[in-house]
This record gives C-alpha cells, structure tokens and sequence, in this order.
C-alpha cells in the first residue's frame, strides 16, 4: 500500500467494516490521516471511530465543498502547517485562500501550478522527487504526459516569479526539485 497523507474511508464498505480497516491501518501505525465518510450518524459510531484513530468524522449527505476544507485542514496537519500561511524567503502561501505572493505581489497560478508550488512549500530544502509530485497532483485515473510535471515547474520558475527576484526552485539532477532560500538556488 502506497503512503497517504489523508484517506477517505466509508464504515460500510462492501467485504469489510470500515472501522476494522481503520483498526488495521493504526496497528500498523500508518500516519495518515482517516476521514471517515458515513451515512451513519449516532454519536456512538463517532465516538468509536474516533477512539480508534480516525481524525475527523464527516456524515452523509455533505457538501462537496465541506469536503474538501477537511481535507486540506487535515493536509496542514499533516505537514505541521498550524499556521495557513507557509513562508520561503519572500515567497508567501496562503493554504486557506489559495493564494500565492512573492515579495508582497500576489503571483497568479492554475489550480495545478499552485497544488504543485504549495507541495514544495511544505517540504522546503527537501528534494522532492518528478513521481512525487505528480502523484500529489494528479488523480489515480488521470495519466500526465511524462513531461507535465517539469512544465509547471518550468512555469513556476520563470513566467510566475518576478522579474529580477531570485529563483526559488532548483533542479536536483537525478532526483527532483527543491524548493528554498534564493541563495541555496542554482538554477
């Protein structure tokens, strides 16, 4: 099984019950976070779920958009971002709005570019591998052009920062791209 940041699981799966997968999944101490997704709504299969590791408990019927905020407040957890605004020398993220600046000027992205900036963001100065980055960003039933990821890179690192601003994305031969302070920056 490949490493999550955040799982949806329904309780009423068709083989299993969701709570012994959740069960399962915490035995073997995985660190992702559980969303469990339910038509059931006593509040003693909350408590449950949650007495058994899950981190946030949403019931059927919800709105997509409700969805999706918890979601990428448990992603913040993930990554320890308390804070919604993660800093990279004069680079500025917003995880609640969305919205990028660099020195104080708002840099405007697609939904992709920010996704794949704000996946950096949370792991500055680490080497973030091609296949990382286009898991993160791309669904399981999508299959990218080979060459998509290094296009939004490419992107971020030119057409999207300022002119006469250093760059902040740099090229790991062999392994991927890292984002960090200016004067760690080669490329």
């Amino acid at each position: 099984m490949g490493k999550y940041d955040v799982i949806l699981l329904d309780l009423m799966l068709p083989q299993l019950d969701g709570l012994t997968v959740l069960q399962e999944l915490r035995d073997r101490r995985d660190p992702a976070h559980v969303l469990i997704i339910t038509a059931k709504d006593e509040v003693d299969d909350w408590i449950r779920g949650l007495d058994l590791g899950a981190d946030d408990y949403l019931v059927k019927p919800f709105a997509l958009e409700e969805l999706l905020a918890r979601v990428r407040a448990l992603v913040r957890r993930r990554y320890v971002a308390r804070a919604p605004v993660i800093r990279v020398a004069d680079l500025e993220i917003n995880t609640a709005t969305r919205v990028a600046r660099r020195a104080g000027t708002v840099v405007e992205l697609t939904a992709r570019e920010y996704a794949v900036l704000e996946y950096l963001a949370h792991r500055p100065g680490q080497p973030i591998t091609r296949n990382a980055i286009r898991e993160h960003v791309y669904d399981f039933d999508e299959d990218p052009d080979s060459n998509v990821i290094e296009v939004y890179i490419a992107s971020l690192r030119t057409t999207r920062e300022l002119h006469g601003r250093p760059r902040l994305i740099r090229a790991r031969r062999g392994i991927g791209y890292v984002l960090g302070e200016p004067a760690r920056c080669d490329l």
